[in-house]
């Protein structure tokens, strides 16, 4: 992966920058919905592992800590699915901030598509683990201090916004959605989402692209 600590790249990846005194490395990812955050986790993942084993890396998704549709219903969010209230904030920092620490296994909830629901202990942050790649909307967002104190740095993927709101179309088709609806909530959602997160960009200690040559730091 170009600029990702890659051969003659001139960068130290996440794997070769670990944090001090034996903790895990905690690497977030950020962007808004459609920006390519699990994709980019899911490469770094895939080439940290190729690299040095497969347990070396975890994966924590923002997504896993996703309120099922239940507690949605309760409060009357299912409509504002995936706006930050619908997320377990507090839940996602303090896992965020025992896997930096501990020395056993833990078992972190993932995100199943297929339901759009929240899948409870369905990861694992092996004992061996040095690196943990978090990807989440919100990292950067004023009230979620306690998350972001929770990563070492935190990674902004960039992506044209054309480029990004048709991909959201096309996932949201792709898991259900008429067309029509699917722009409808891309409009009415997930643009709303955007700008909110859209503000923290500056807050990001690396801004990430991906190109025709692979991802590129900046």
């Amino acid at each position: 992966m170009e600029g990702l600590g890659g051969p003659g790249s001139g960068e130290r990846g996440p794997g070769e920058r670990g944090p001090d005194g034996g903790r895990r490395l905690v690497l977030g990812i950020t962007g808004p919905p459609g920006a390519g955050k699990t994709t980019l986790a899911l490469a770094l993942l895939d080439a940290l592992r190729a690299r040095h084993g497969e347990g070396f890396a975890a994966h924590l998704p923002m997504d896993g800590f996703h309120l099922a549709d239940a507690q949605l219903d309760r409060l009357g969010l299912r409509e504002r699915k995936g706006a930050p209230e619908t997320f377990d904030r507090d839940g996602y920092a303090a896992t965020l901030a025992r896997v930096s620490t501990a020395d056993g296994d833990v078992y972190v909830p993932g995100f199943e598509r297929e339901l759009e629901q929240p899948l409870a202990a369905a990861l694992v942050v092996q004992a061996a683990a040095r690196v943990v790649v978090s990807e989440g909307n919100y990292l950067l967002l004023p009230g979620w201090e306690q998350a972001r104190a929770a990563c070492d740095e935190v990674w902004w993927v960039e992506l044209d916004d054309a480029v990004r709101r048709e991909r959201l179309v096309a996932r949201h088709t792709a898991f259900g959605k008429a067309a029509a609806a699917a722009r409808a909530w891309v409009d009415e959602v997930d643009e709303v989402n955007a700008e909110l997160i859209r503000a923290t960009r500056s807050r990001a200690d690396r801004v990430i692209r991906e190109t025709p040559d692979g991802w590129v730091l900046s």
